[in-house]
């Protein structure tokens, strides 16, 4: 992942941003050692970001599409009241070894549930009202992520999508990741279904509520 800003204005947000509780620090570190891409890893910045949504929304169910080693489950978990819960979708095994040991280690790992699978068929075996979700797996399958949460959401709730300027190749897009994400954010901006804003927090935050 290219930073998409300077690299200084990056590392002061990252200063000026609440510190992580430790669990979550050292989950990054474990991440950081034992996990190929280690980059994927949602860190402070957007890790708190997700938290004080949370805390904004106050939803009793989350979606999560794509776990990794569930620092942004953890992260929203940890913004939770009591009651609400997330359900996570992750197809990696050895991401979900890193993640079960950090949840169980975490008081507020029994808010989450990992099912494990292609992340449409757990979307599509959701018969609950969604209140957020947020959408960080295979770049390709957003679009239909979206239409199967949009339809499950309800009015007034948040969809987050991340990786939405892609390095800033959604610029001039040369691959299918890029392709389809350069789609959806021009969809997401004339889509009469809901509100969007698109933030250059990381790598690109789609911030959308349904209407």
């Amino acid at each position: 992942m290219k930073p998409i800003v300077n690299e200084a204005i990056e590392q002061y947000a990252f200063e000026h941003t609440r510190a992580e509780p430790e669990n979550l620090a050292t989950l990054t570190q474990v991440t950081r050692d034992t996990m190929e891409s280690p980059q994927m890893l949602t860190g402070r910045l957007e890790g708190r970001f997700l938290k004080l949504l949370v805390q904004i929304v106050n939803p009793q169910l989350i979606v999560e599409v794509g776990m990794f080693t569930g620092y942004s489950a953890l992260s929203m978990a940890e913004g939770l009241e009591p009651g609400g819960r997330i359900i996570t979708c992750e197809v990696n095994p050895e991401a979900q070894k890193v993640a079960q040991t950090a949840f169980e280690s975490s008081p507020f790992g029994n808010r989450i549930e990992i099912r494990m699978g292609p992340a449409i068929d757990t979307i599509r075996s959701i018969d609950e009202v969604i209140d957020l979700s947020f959408i960080d797996a295979d770049k390709t399958g957003y679009p239909d992520y979206y239409e199967e949460i949009l339809q499950r959401t309800r009015p007034g709730g948040v969809i987050v999508f991340d990786n939405m300027l892609w390095s800033g190749e959604v610029l001039d897009p040369r691959d299918d990741d890029s392709t389809a994400l350069n789609a959806l954010n021009k969809r997401l901006a004339t889509d009469e279904r809901v509100e969007n804003v698109l933030l250059t927090i990381r790598d690109g935050v789609q911030l959308v509520r349904k209407n």
